[in-house]
């Protein structure tokens, strides 16, 4: 039996529900052709930082004033620099020679931190090429002043203002955090998004306790974090309807995964933690388990498989809210001394 894996997001057709979600290697053209090779329906490029460009150029315009006026003949030492190259210049570049170099649809991502810098990367992604936009909302509402309205309403905000800047498809990466989750994403739907990624993954900070500091860490993902988003799905999917594309994100790693988030009515599963592990030929392994499982089950088609496990579809919907906390602390056994 031949299996279609050809799924529709953000109304792009993409040839596998399996998308390179963004890794910094996604912007080098060589590792998105392996990528590509390897059977992906989509690249999703690592986020372009607001923070990261204003930090560059205000070091830059520091670094050029340093001594001026100082000694009037150091004026002259330099000659004038025409144009500059930063961070935000390498990145639209790199959405063009990605393109060049590949056939799959790609999704550039962008997390900004003002409304004016949303706005105005997402017109400057979109003249470069990408084909949707991912927004990468991450903030944390640690102002105790504010209320998880007011919090949402400046989530909203950016997503309409960049909706109106642009005409390419657009997604919405959100985190679990919000205080009401279905209704923050039905308002981002009805705000403008095409569809919505959950979630986003934040990274913790830990503390040094040798230097005192707070510092990164990196962890990658590992398969029960799949649990969360594809829980969300599977309750959001009958809410949002057809006509808004879900990806599942955060602990994807095998074809079994893929499986579970299409089930619950995600249109794509994204994949980091895993090409980074195993390298991006994992793609091809993951597709192989995907077929295989629905070729047994005799599945035809990715559309086929999508939602039939969702809260609409399942025997049990309570099984996606309380009732399975309950069932869940009332399944532990003790084990045995």
């Amino acid at each position: 039996m031949t299996v279609d894996l050809v799924t529709q997001y953000l109304g792009l057709e993409l040839r596998s529900p399996i998308v390179a979600s963004a890794a910094p290697h996604n912007a080098d053209p060589a590792m998105a052709g392996r990528i590509e090779r390897a059977g992906v329906g989509a690249i999703v490029l690592p986020s372009l930082f607001e923070e990261e460009i204003l930090a560059e150029e205000i070091g830059l315009n520091r670094s050029l004033e340093q001594g001026t006026e100082h000694f009037a003949e150091a004026l002259d030492y330099f000659p004038t620099v025409e144009e500059l190259i930063g961070a935000a210049d390498l990145y639209l570049a790199a959405i063009g020679r990605i393109k060049a170099a590949t056939r799959v649809p790609i999704i550039a991502s962008l997390n900004g931190s003002t409304s004016g810098g949303w706005v105005h990367y997402a017109r400057r992604i979109e003249d470069a090429g990408a084909d949707a936009l991912e927004l990468n909302l991450y903030h944390l509402s640690a102002d105790p002043l504010r209320t998880a309205a007011e919090m949402d309403a400046i989530d909203l905000e950016v997503i309409a203002a960049v909706r109106a800047a642009i005409t390419i498809p657009l997604a919405v990466k959100l985190s679990p955090y919000y205080s009401s989750l279905a209704n923050f994403a039905t308002m981002a739907t009805a705000t403008g998004a095409d569809g919505l990624v959950l979630f986003n993954r934040f990274y913790q900070p830990d503390l040094d306790l040798d230097a005192l500091e707070v510092v990164p860490r990196l962890e990658l993902s590992h398969p029960w974090e799949m649990r969360l988003p594809a829980r969300w799905i599977g309750i959001l999917r009958p809410q949002l309807g057809p006509g808004i594309s879900l990806a599942a994100s955060s602990g994807a790693q095998a074809g079994s995964d893929v499986v579970k988030g299409l089930m619950v009515g995600a249109d794509v599963v994204m994949m980091t933690s895993a090409l980074l592990r195993h390298g991006p030929e994992h793609v091809a392994t993951v597709e192989a388990e995907l077929r295989a499982w629905m070729t047994e089950r005799e599945y035809e088609s990715v559309a086929q498989l999508r939602g039939s496990a969702s809260q609409a579809t399942v025997e049990n919907p309570s099984a996606f809210e309380r009732a399975n906390y309950v069932q869940t602390l009332r399944s532990w056994v003790t084990p045995e001394p």
